[in-house]
Parts: C-alpha cells; sequence; structure tokens
C-alpha cells in the first residue's frame, strides 16, 4: 500500500487544481450578491484563472526542468492554497480576482508536474495502473465540481469553495515531500523573453476582447490592448526564434498536422465549456434555483464526458486520432445546435439536459487522444513540448471563449432588454447566440482536424502526455494506456 502513497500525493494536487476550474461556477451569483460584483468582474474571476494557466503552463514546465519537479509542485501546492486562503478572505473583487490569478500560478506549477511525477515514479505495470488511477481523478474533479460547488455555496456561503482546498493541500505536501522522490536537476535556462511576451499577448488579448464587449470595439484602451497584443505576438515569434531554449520551438508549427490540432485544441475547449459560466448565471439569476440545484442542472455535461471518455479510451488507439477529435467536435456542435434550438424565455433547466450531454459525448470521445496525437505529430524529442502547447491552447481556448461569449451574451442581453424585453427574454436570447457561436467553433475546429492530420494508421501507444517533461521525452516509447488523457474533459 505504501507504493501508492506518492499517487496520494499527486492526485489530492491535481483534484483540487482541476475543481475549482467548474467549482466556482455555481457560486457565481453568490459572488455578485456579497461583493456588489459587475458582470464584467465575474468574467475576470472565472478568466483570470484560465489565463493564468494557459500563460504559464510552458513556463512552469520549464522551471520544473530545470529545478525538479517535486520541488515546482510542492511550490505549486503552497502558492495554490495561500491563494485559495486569500480568495476566501477577499474583501471586494479586485482583491478576489487577485486572488484567482495567483491560483492559477500555483495550479501551472501543479499542472506541469504531475505528469511527470506520475512517470518517474512508477514503472511496468504500476505505471499503467497509476496514469489510469490519476486521469479518473482528473475527471471526478471536473464532474464534482458543479454539484460540490453548489453543496459548499448554499450551506456555507461562496468562502467555503475556497477553503475545503487548505486541507487537502496541507496533506499533499506533506506526503509530497515525505515519499515523492526528489529528482534531479535540469541543464538549460528559461525563456524569460518568450515567456514575457506570450503572457502579454494572452491577457491583452483577453482584456481587449472583455473591455470591448462592455466599452465599444472602437474605444480607445479596447484599441490600445488589441495592438499591444499583436505587438507581443511578435516579440515571442522573435524570442523563439531567437532563443537557444525556447518554450515552443517554432519549427513544430510548419507540421500542418501539429498547428491543426493546436487550433483544434483552442476551438474545442471554447465551444465545449466556456458558455458554462452564463448558463450558470441563467440558472440562478432568472430560474432562481439553488447553488445545488444549479450544480445538478450543469451535470449532463460534466457525468456523459467522464463516462465516454472513460469507455472509448480504452478503444481509441485502434483508429486515426483525427476521427474521434473530428467526430468529438462534430457532435459539440451538434449539442450546441440543439441547446441554440431548446433555450427561449419560457424554457426550464430540462432544456439543458440533451444538449449538454451530447456536448458531453463529444468532449469524451475528444479528449483522450488530443494530446497523444499532438505528441506523435513531432520528434520523440518534442514530445514533452508538444504536450505543453496543446494544453497551453486548450486553456488559452477556454479564456478566450469565456471573453468572446461575454461580449456576445453582453450585447444580446443590452438589446432585448432595450427593446422592451424581459430580463428573461434576454438571457435566453443570449444564451441562444452564445450556443451558436459554439457550434460554429466547434465545426471550424472539426473541418481544421480533418484538413491538416492525415488519415493515418492508429496511434498504437501514445506518451505520457507531460507538460515540459524531459524525462518523459526521453521515454517517449513507454507504453502508456491513453486513459491518462481520458478522463480530463474539463479542465
Amino acid at each position: 500500500m505504501r507504493k501508492w502513497l506518492p499517487l496520494v500525493a499527486i492526485c489530492l494536487g491535481a483534484f483540487i487544481l482541476l475543481v475549482d476550474v467548474t467549482i466556482v461556477n455555481v457560486a457565481l451569483p453568490s459572488m455578485a450578491s456579497d461583493l456588489d460584483a459587475s458582470f464584467t468582474s465575474l468574467q475576470w474571476v472565472m478568466d483570470i484563472y484560465a489565463l493564468a494557466l494557459a500563460a504559464l503552463l510552458m513556463v512552469a514546465g520549464s522551471l520544473a526542468d530545470l529545478f525538479g519537479h517535486r520541488r515546482i509542485y510542492a511550490a505549486g501546492l503552497v502558492v495554490f492554497a495561500l491563494a485559495s486562503l486569500a480568495a476566501a478572505l477577499s474583501p471586494n473583487t479586485a482583491a478576489l480576482i487577485t486572488a484567482r490569478a495567483v491560483q492559477g500560478v500555483g495550479g501551472a506549477a501543479m499542472f506541469a508536474t504531475s505528469a511527470a511525477l506520475v512517470s518517474a515514479t512508477y514503472h511496468g505495470r504500476d505505471r499503467g495502473t497509476a496514469f489510469g488511477v490519476w486521469g479518473a481523478v482528473n475527471g471526478a474533479a471536473a464532474a464534482a465540481g458543479p454539484i460540490l460547488g453548489g453543496l459548499l455555496t448554499q450551506g456555507f456561503g461562496w468562502q467555503a469553495i475556497f477553503l475545503v482546498n487548505l486541507p487537502i493541500a496541507v496533506v499533499a505536501v506533506a506526503l509530497t515531500l515525505k515519499v515523492l522522490p526528489a529528482g534531479r536537476r535540469g541543464a538549460g535556462r528559461l525563456d524569460l523573453p518568450g515567456a514575457a511576451a506570450f503572457t502579454l499577448a494572452a491577457a491583452s488579448l483577453t482584456y481587449a476582447l472583455i473591455r470591448g464587449g462592455e466599452h465599444g470595439w472602437t474605444e480607445a484602451l479596447t484599441l490600445t490592448a488589441f495592438a499591444v497584443a499583436a505587438l507581443a505576438v511578435v516579440g515571442f515569434v522573435v524570442a523563439e526564434a531567437r532563443s537557444a531554449h525556447p518554450m515552443l520551438d517554432l519549427a513544430l508549427l510548419r507540421r500542418a498536422s501539429f498547428s491543426g490540432l493546436l487550433g483544434g485544441a483552442l476551438l474545442y475547449q471554447a465551444a465545449a465549456f466556456s458558455g458554462l459560466v452564463y448558463l450558470s448565471l441563467w440558472l440562478q439569476n432568472v430560474l432562481g434555483l439553488s447553488p445545488i440545484r444549479g450544480g445538478l442542472a450543469l451535470m449532463p455535461l460534466a457525468g456523459a464526458s467522464f463516462l465516454a471518455a472513460a469507455v472509448a479510451g480504452r478503444h481509441m488507439h485502434r483508429v486515426a486520432p483525427r476521427l474521434p477529435i473530428a467526430g468529438g467536435l462534430v457532435l459539440i456542435a451538434a449539442g450546441c445546435a440543439v441547446l441554440c434550438l431548446s433555450v427561449h424565455a419560457s424554457s426550464g433547466q430540462s432544456a439543458l439536459f440533451a444538449g449538454l450531454a451530447i456536448v458531453g459525448v463529444g468532449a469524451g470521445l475528444a479528449t483522450p487522444v488530443l494530446v497523444s496525437a499532438a505528441v506523435e505529430a513531432v520528434p520523440p524529442q518534442r514530445a514533452g513540448m508538444a504536450g505543453a502547447a496543446v494544453n497551453t491552447f486548450r486553456q488559452l481556448g477556454m479564456t478566450l471563449g469565456i471573453a468572446v461569449f461575454g461580449a456576445v451574451f453582453t450585447s444580446r442581453l443590452r438589446d432585448t432588454t432595450a427593446g422592451g424585453g424581459s430580463l428573461r427574454a434576454g438571457y435566453a436570447s443570449g444564451l441562444d447566440r452564445i450556443s451558436l457561436y459554439a457550434a460554429v467553433a466547434a465545426l471550424a475546429g472539426a473541418v481544421v482536424v480533418l484538413a491538416t492530420l492525415r488519415p493515418a494508421a492508429a496511434v498504437s501507444a501514445p506518451a505520457p502526455a507531460a507538460v515540459g517533461d524531459a524525462s518523459v521525452e526521453a521515454e517517449g516509447k513507454s507504453q502508456v494506456s491513453t486513459v491518462e488523457e481520458a478522463t480530463t474533459g474539463l479542465k
């Protein structure tokens, strides 16, 4: 039994990291009431966490390669716990948003190292078992987020969704320092210019999208933010081209299959999960559901994703990756189309169930092979970089999706109510348009994947989807079950 204690330490961190992506959704109305938060502030409470993950994932992986995976993982746990405490004690939305950003920093450190620690700790049959358990915990965290958030918010207040992280983090840190291997430090150096440019680009673009939706697309600060984002992208390209140790080897982008997977990953995450924020607000602010019932109303997506991934993940290695990824995206588009047709001013929560379930099945099909397909599309020595890039683009898709859909939602809500429509009709109109755009994004992702990925033979044995993990790159030939990515649909 003692040999599984390292896995317990790793899974505890993965659980709190991923549950905090979805646990906040059902608590947003309570936060808005207690902190007098604006709609834009609520967007940032959600977006800043995903943004920090997206911007810092590859940086954290590089730091882990340099200073050791256990050290960075433990540091991430401590930062995450302290930020969770700060979030629970936040007196206003500015403090809460800042705490969520710091949570994202700690989360990136854990996310970038957890798979690497599993790979370094276990071998042979134990490694396959460990990755299976780790993947199941990831899926369970995503599925449990809405209902756990509802229970804690309704029973103890929204602060409890952050305070619950503290005892889990304390146990995880103690186990990490006691039972996980220390590992060794690596060579090289951190790509600071590239990290700074990428972070600035992602943050500026997100800010421009959120501000544009609230203040107008021709407003001076909105245009300035777009300009800064464009310049930062140019700076990132220049920095990576000149760096001896780039976060992202630009030569990989010349591979159509790899670039297509990055685009597909971004559109997949945006289409499948970014609209959940606005569904949560509709369920509680308009339908008047309690946090618990609001969380339960979102469970068809998480539950279907978990079950579909767990079942399909065992068989995905037998087919070419383009089929489950593109097929999953088509199902996501179909589910979003069902939501678009189902949600009206007179609709109740049951109008969501069919559409969310279809989206969940699509996510369950696509998720298990996204990272493994990217790893297979690049040379073995770039496997860790490829995994990091795909996970980064997934988080970036979530970030940008929330911002874009927020702009669409507020515009429809404002136009409907200004024209004499009710608030309920305005919410329904906003959700209708979000669902339509999500369907278009998912279909676009399917087209990109089908156009860029060759109908090659099935992937026989995907490498572990570690982020910035030198040890996994070196062991790219290891036979690890795809279940490690099979149940991480709501990251």
